[in-house]
């Protein structure tokens, strides 16, 4: 049984939302803490957590991750979490006051860019004050990627 139980949690886990860096390009990043409740983490131990859809956003002068889609443990009985509701986002205050300055602009966003457990067993998750890329700027990393990609094989 205890065997069983070291083979379904990873030792590592590192999880990357690949999409964002098409999608937005960053201007700064940051690493909070996550409030989570029991099973969560369980959840993000197996690795089931997708971060395609989620964003950041301030109620209350309090940062919230929404979308953030964890999926229900297994072994969880009627102590289950709910998949997708908003989880609190741990910063410093003067990291949050810089954050909600920078998020008046116009066309700025805070996305998750990874979620990773540290070497305490603590869930992080990496989030980016990202601006909106336009389509052109789209094609201009595909063409580096691809003139990139070129030179290695070279």
């Amino acid at each position: 049984m205890a065997k069983d139980k070291k083979e379904r949690f990873a030792k590592k886990i590192d999880i990357r939302n690949r999409r964002a860096s098409f999608e937005y390009s960053f201007l700064d990043t940051y690493v909070a803490g996550l409030v989570l409740s029991g099973t969560e983490i369980k959840s993000i131990r197996e690795g089931r957590i997708n971060l395609q859809d989620s964003f950041c956003l301030f109620l209350n002068n309090e940062l919230y991750a929404r979308q953030l889609h964890i999926s229900p443990y297994e072994q969880g009985t009627h102590y289950n979490h709910n998949p997708v509701r908003d989880r609190k986002l741990l910063l410093n205050k003067k990291e949050l006051k810089r954050l909600e300055l920078e998020l008046k602009n116009q066309g700025l966003t805070i996305i998750p860019t990874r979620l990773f457990i540290n070497d305490w067993g603590f869930a992080k998750i990496e989030i980016a004050l990202a601006k909106g890329k336009k389509l052109y700027d789209k094609r201009e990393d595909i063409k580096q990627k691809d003139i990139k990609r070129d030179l290695d094989r070279d």
